[in-house]
């Protein structure tokens, strides 16, 4: 029956991280106590206020169609954000709120994307990057940054990958899966290369405020003169603990604001009306005291894993991961089964420790896996202890 689906559909991959958690979720609806480190879901409480306005807004019948691109109140405060706190200077109509982050991402895109346009994209990346891009008719062309470069694209590497089908440059930071931060002079040596080239640059910031003893700069504070050029992209999930209230935004040129817009108004319309005014209200109400929390889990699971043998792992500067390197397991054996692959690494590990991982092969990075501690400070203690034990147990 596959031949009676289009072929841009039939080309997708499944999301491992949300096949990850759904096998896990199986697992503990059984009964079993597996520590899920899969998912990049903070384990916080919406901001009460923000849950507050929301429950409001439908009691008090603010059930309706909003514009396409969102609630004018919402884009002027996403604008007085960007402005306050990131040094960013967009109107309201420059900004077009949609259905989580993801769902921005790939709004953008269909809008700059023909068949056949390359879009820069370093590894490791999110996994749904890749997907996105292919199915909006574009080809990802992915440029591997390894530990040595902290994960992160160098204006040497820029220059070599951009060809005349360039079309954009994807970058993540902090970044999802590797918690790596681009500095002030990184992104400065990255917009030299740009200057060079008209081709556009997406910003996937939504991690921003999850920085850990650096600041966050977006490329377009640090190279104002790329603004027409940039896409700056966020959202409410992981800051806020919004997931399920599926609400993101990108700051972007007029006319691709528009255009989005527009194409937003025939697909979904607008997002749901009780998130955009919950949102409103989060943008006042960050506690920077996550901010410690994750610093603290961070510390204790990178440490832990840094004490495994065969275990590698780079002290991440933001968002919730650590992505360690596990080669130096491949070929041991547990129980009789071989580790030949993170994916193997990850499947074992589920098995028998019930510690719940994504293989570094989901974000283009084979032989490395990402573990999300936006858990509880105590399963990331057990969580490093089953690890301990099962790297015990491990033979030649």
């Amino acid at each position: 029956m596959e031949e009676r689906l289009s072929r841009r559909v039939r080309t997708i991959r499944p999301s491992a991280t949300m096949s990850v958690d759904s096998k896990t979720k199986q697992l503990i609806a059984k009964g079993q106590p597996v520590i899920n480190m899969s998912v990049g879901e903070p384990d916080f409480q919406t901001p009460v206020p923000a849950a507050f306005a929301g429950i409001r807004a439908i009691t008090n019948g603010q059930t309706r169609y909003t514009e396409a691109a969102g609630m004018l109140a919402l884009r002027k405060a996403i604008a007085h954000k960007l402005q306050t706190e990131n040094g960013l200077h967009y109107a309201p109509e420059q900004i077009v709120v949609s259905n989580g982050a993801k769902h921005t991402l790939y709004n953008i895109f269909v809008a700059i994307l023909d068949e056949g346009d390359e879009v820069i994209l370093p590894a490791p990346y999110w996994t749904s990057y890749p997907e996105q891009i292919r199915v909006a008719g574009g080809k990802p062309v992915v440029i591997e940054c390894g530990p040595e470069t902290g994960f992160k694209l160098t204006a040497d590497q820029l220059a070599a990958a951009i060809t005349p089908r360039t079309k954009a440059v994807l970058l993540n930071s902090p970044c999802n899966p590797t918690g790596s931060v681009y500095h002030e002079e990184e992104l400065q040596a990255l917009g030299e290369v740009l200057r060079q080239h008209d081709i556009y640059v997406v910003l996937d910031e939504i991690y921003e405020r999850l920085a850990y003893g650096v600041k966050h700069v977006s490329l377009v504070a640090a190279c104002p003169d790329l603004y027409d050029r940039a896409l700056v992209v966020n959202g409410f999930s992981k800051a806020f603990a919004m997931t399920g209230w599926r609400l993101g935004y990108v700051a972007a040129p007029l006319d691709l604001a528009k255009a989005m817009a527009s194409f937003q108004s025939h697909s979904t319309g607008s997002p749901a009306t009780m998130s955009q005014i919950a949102g409103e209200t989060a943008l006042a109400h960050f506690d920077p005291g996550v901010i410690d929390v994750f610093r603290r889990r961070r510390d204790a699971l990178v440490a832990g894993l840094n004490s495994l043998e065969g275990v590698r792992c780079l002290v991440p500067e933001g968002a919730f991961y650590a992505f360690p390197d596990v080669r130096g397991v491949f070929g041991r054996r547990y129980e009789g089964q071989a580790i030949e692959s993170s994916a193997d690494y990850c499947e074992l590990l589920l098995e028998h420790a019930l510690v719940a991982s994504v293989p570094g092969e989901a974000f283009g990075a084979p032989g490395y896996v990402r573990f999300s501690y936006a858990v509880r400070d105590e399963d990331v203690i057990e969580a490093v202890n089953r690890m301990r034990e099962f790297h015990s147990k491990l033979t030649n």
